[in-house]
C-alpha cells in the first residue's frame, strides 16, 4: 500500500543517513587516535550504528558493572550510538576524573532538553564550568546551603517528620499497610517545597503541582533521548521539533508556577523580612543584584533545587529502609539508639520500599 511504501522509503533514507553519520564519526575518531598516538581503554565488541546500546539493559548500573568486570576494572570505552562514553569503575579512576582532572571534565555534555528546561543551562547542574558556574555555586553553598541556614530548617523538618510518623501510627493502630515509597516521596516533596518556597506550597494543589513537575522533569532528563546518542539527529527538523515540544511544555509549566512563587515573595512586606528565617526564594531575591541574576536564572536554580531536594532524598531514604529490612541486627541497634535518645516515638513499626503491614 502507498502509506507502507512511503514509510519503508523514509526508513531506508533514515538508515542511510545514520550509516553516513556513523561512518563520518568513525573516520574522525580514527584520525584523532592517529594524531594523539595514545591507546584507548578496552571496549566490548560493538554493533554497527547503535554501538554498545544493546548491552545496556533496563538497569544500566547493573549492566555497566557486569561489563566493567569483564572489560575494564579501571576504565572502559563504550560507544552509545554515536557518543563515545568513558565508564570509570575503580577508586583510582574516579579520583583521576573527579579530583585530578576535575577542571577538564567538570562540564556536562550539551543537551537540547537540559538547555530548554534550564534556560540555556543557566542552573548549576548543567551550566558549563566557568565564571557563571562558580558564582552560582558560591551563592548556593554560601547562602542557601550553609550550615547555619540548614540548621534553621530543623524545626520545619521535625514538623514534617512528625506528620509522617502520625500517618504511620494511624495506620498501625488498624493493622493496615503503608506504601513507604509513596509516603517518603510525599515527605521529601513537602519538605523541599517548604524550604524553597515557604508557606506558598500550602496553597491548594501547589504541593502536588511541584511534585508532578519534578517527576516530569526527571523523566525528561533521565529518560532515553535519541539526540544524546545521535547528536546529528538533533539538527533534523522533525526530530528536533518532537524533542523540543515536550521539553518546552514542561518548562512553561515550571515558569507559570515559579513566576507565581517569586511574585508572591516580591509582594511581601520587606520591613518584616527576616533573612535568617527566609526560604530559598527570599535568598535569591536578596542577592539577585549582587550576583547579577535574571528571573530566568532564578527559575533555573530553583528547578535544580527542587529536583535535588525531592527525588534524591526520597530515593536515599527508601534505599536506607530497604537495607535496614535486610539487616535486622542494624535495625534493632538503630531502634535502641533512637529510643535511648528520645528521637523515635514509643510505637515501633516496620517499613519497606513498597507496601508493608505496620504492627503496633
Amino acid at each position: 500500500t502507498p502509506p507502507r511504501a512511503l514509510f519503508l522509503f523514509l526508513f531506508f533514507l533514515f538508515l542511510l543517513f545514520v550509516s553516513w553519520f556513523t561512518g563520518k564519526t568513525r573516520k574522525m575518531q580514527h584520525q584523532q587516535r592517529e594524531n594523539n598516538h595514545l591507546p584507548l581503554p578496552p571496549s566490548p565488541p560493538a554493533l554497527p550504528i547503535i554501538g554498545h546500546l544493546h548491552l545496556v539493559g533496563s538497569l544500566p548500573h547493573v549492566s555497566l558493572r557486569s561489563l566493567a568486570r569483564k572489560y575494564g576494572p579501571d576504565m572502559m570505552l563504550l560507544r552509545l550510538g554515536a557518543a563515545r562514553t568513558l565508564v570509570v569503575s575503580s577508586l583510582r579512576g574516579a579520583e583521576a576524573v573527579l579530583r585530578t582532572h576535575d577542571h577538564i571534565l567538570a562540564s556536562r555534555p550539551s543537551s537540547v532538553v537540559s538547555d530548554i528546561l534550564t534556560y540555556g543551562s543557566s542552573d548549576m547542574a548543567f551550566a558549563p564550568y566557568g565564571e557563571y558556574w562558580r558564582q552560582v555555586r558560591k551563592l548556593v553553598t554560601t547562602h542557601m546551603l550553609s550550615v547555619k541556614k540548614v540548621q534553621s530548617f530543623r524545626s520545619a523538618a521535625m514538623e514534617e517528620v512528625s506528620l509522617v510518623m502520625a500517618k504511620i501510627n494511624e495506620v498501625a493502630t488498624t493493622d493496615g499497610t503503608v506504601d513507604m515509597r509513596e509516603l517518603l516521596s510525599l515527605f521529601a516533596n513537602d519538605m523541599g517545597c517548604r524550604i524553597v518556597s515557604g508557606k506558598f506550597f500550602l496553597k491548594d494543589g501547589q504541593s502536588k503541582l511541584f511534585r508532578d513537575l519534578t517527576n516530569d522533569t526527571s523523566r525528561l532528563l533521565g529518560g532515553f533521548n535519541v539526540e544524546e546518542y545521535f547528536p546529528g539527529l538533533a539538527r533534523v527538523g522533525v526530530f528536533k521539533r518532537a524533542v523540543c515540544a515536550q521539553a518546552e511544555r514542561v518548562r512553561n509549566r515550571w515558569a507559570d508556577l515559579l513566576d507565581k512563587v517569586i511574585d508572591d515573595h516580591v509582594s511581601k512586606d520587606k520591613s518584616t523580612f527576616d533573612h535568617e528565617d527566609g526560604d530559598f526564594v527570599d535568598i535569591l531575591l536578596t542577592f539577585q543584584h549582587e550576583y547579577d541574576l535574571t528571573r530566568e536564572h532564578m527559575k533555573a536554580i530553583l528547578i535544580d533545587v527542587f529536583a535535588g531536594a525531592t527525588d534524591t532524598s526520597a530515593n536515599a531514604l527508601e534505599f536506607t529502609l530497604a537495607e535496614l529490612m535486610r539487616k535486622p541486627r542494624v535495625m534493632g541497634k538503630l531502634q535502641a539508639e533512637s529510643s535511648h535518645k528520645g528521637v523515635a516515638s514509643t510505637v515501633s513499626y516496620c517499613a519497606s520500599p513498597c507496601s508493608t503491614p505496620c504492627h503496633g
